[in-house]
């Protein structure tokens, strides 16, 4: 029913982000467990329907990158940055958070996820790597493998 690269992006999308949310939120954002909870369930269940366009996104972009170092850490952290903080907002404002939190927790998710670009794209890799797939961005992955 669904395909290997569907559920490799899954997997690596709500491991890593389930973790870094955690910490955005409770010791950034400001909130309480209680929301941080509501959040993280909200998260995994769009997490879902948008790993495996976020992995297509990411793809896409990661083509643009050159073998450099600086070029692959620009691109993943351009990709997961323009993908990831409009939903991430929309998840933390409908859980709770509000004005300054709001904020600062959008601006957290912003910083974290420039940061975690690069280490993000390795782990996806890493992920696809396991579930026999190829690693994004550098070889063709069609919707259906």
């Amino acid at each position: 029913m669904f395909s290997k690269a569907f559920v490799a992006d899954t997997v690596a999308l709500i491991l890593f982000f389930t973790t870094t949310g955690i910490l955005n939120e409770r010791f950034i954002a400001g909130m309480t467990w209680d929301q941080v909870f509501d959040a993280r369930l909200l998260g995994a269940a769009l997490m879902v329907p948008v790993a495996r366009p976020y992995g297509l996104w990411r793809d896409r972009l990661m083509k643009r990158a050159s073998r450099r170092r600086a070029s692959r850490l620009l691109w993943d952290s351009f990709a997961l940055v323009s993908f990831q903080v409009p939903i991430y907002a929309a998840i933390i404002a409908y859980s709770g958070a509000r004005g300054e939190g709001l904020v600062h927790g959008v601006l957290g998710a912003a910083v974290l996820m420039l940061v975690l670009g690069r280490p993000y794209g390795a782990f996806l890799n890493m992920v696809r790597k396991l579930f026999g797939l190829p690693p994004g961005g550098e070889k063709p992955m069609s919707l259906d493998e």
